[in-house]
């Protein structure tokens, strides 16, 4: 069951009525003038898998999570052009647990046709029986027939700011995240390699930095990906999908480096891939204090061992060191549990 009254002139607030309406799979009330904050106690409704509410007045933060409201069967979710802020609602991510579930339907259906975010009118066996409007790759594309497994989130062109949450990365059913035209800052997380499904990501026009995470050239079924106008730095990754996409990708980030773009890195940190997580720093470092134990234990053995050559004192050497003291107590040295 679908309400469908997008494109309209309908003002004020989201009727509160259709919490009443208990087998709803899908509500557009897109492109209206529609003044409210974000309606999240539709959530109760136990069906619901579709919310478009694009192009409206929208406005406020997304507020905190509530489990009475957990959105159970969201897959799909559109509130961009509206004037909403604050910070993304990690809370949200943690709960929408249909955007969480890789469908084995989904992947194969993937494997087969390479996609799912261009298709319109194929032929499904899974398919919702109406019609939407989503924003793909930049333009409308209007799917007449969209499968029942296809996983979207759009909240472009609105006020958002902060960092993007590691947490997005719970997410693992996503076929599409835009989060272009906002003000968020900070990395772009590396959690997102884990959204294995995912095909196009916009994070264009934000004020994003620091380099492009490596680990998203893993992304098998990746077709479009956009992080130009913010001000990401470093050498651009290379491999699979990501040798497939040009400039438009990466314009307008001054210091951005390396092929598709025509500038060249020329500071060698560039050259360097992106760090992961802070365990791999703290890894780094752990390896250079053991160089460096095991060169000053070796240094002092090699300097002991040139002094019994020297001075002839083999028996000092021996007994110092246990060598050859086959009837000594042997110590089984065992690592301290916490």
């Amino acid at each position: 069951m679908m309400i469908d009254f997008s494109e309209n002139h309908l003002q004020g607030r989201v009727p509160r009525s259709l919490v009443d309406c208990t087998k709803l799979e899908a509500i557009n009330l897109g492109n209206n003038q529609i003044h409210d904050i974000f309606p999240s106690w539709l959530g109760i409704l136990p069906e619901l898998r579709i919310l478009i509410l694009r192009s409206n007045e929208l406005y406020g933060t997304l507020g905190s999570s509530d489990s009475n409201f957990d959105f159970s069967k969201l897959h799909i979710i559109d509130l961009s052009n509206n004037d909403l802020t604050g910070k993304l609602p990690f809370e949200h991510f943690q709960i929408w647990k249909a955007m969480q579930i890789v469908d084995a339907v989904s992947l194969k259906y993937m494997e087969e046709h390479q996609t799912l975010v261009t298709l319109a009118g194929v032929s499904i066996n899974h398919i919702y029986s109406y019609s939407m409007t989503i924003i793909n790759k930049g333009k409308k594309t209007v799917y007449q027939k969209i499968p029942d497994f296809f996983i979207a989130f759009d909240l472009s062109n609105n006020r958002f700011e902060g960092e993007i949450p590691d947490v997005v990365g719970n997410l693992k059913g996503l076929h599409l995240l835009n989060l272009s035209s906002n003000f968020l800052t900070g990395p772009i997380p590396y959690t997102l390699a884990n959204l294995t499904g995912l095909e196009a990501l916009d994070l264009s026009k934000n004020k994003l930095s620091g380099a492009i995470p490596l680990q998203l050239t893993e992304l098998t079924f990746f077709s479009y990906f956009n992080v130009s106008h913010n001000r990401l730095k470093g050498l651009i990754p290379h491999g699979k999908q990501f040798d497939t996409f040009d400039n438009s990708s990466f314009n307008e980030n001054p210091k951005l480096c390396g092929s598709p773009l025509s500038k060249k890195c020329e500071n060698p940190e560039y050259s360097l891939p992106p760090s992961s997580s802070h365990n791999s720093e703290f890894s780094f470092e752990f390896g250079w204090k053991v160089v460096e134990i095991g060169y000053g234990c070796g240094f002092l053995f090699g300097a002991v061992s040139g002094q019994v050559v020297i001075t002839k004192k083999y028996g000092w050497f021996m007994k110092t060191f246990a060598i050859g003291q086959s009837n000594r107590t042997r110590v089984n040295w065992r690592g301290r549990r916490n």
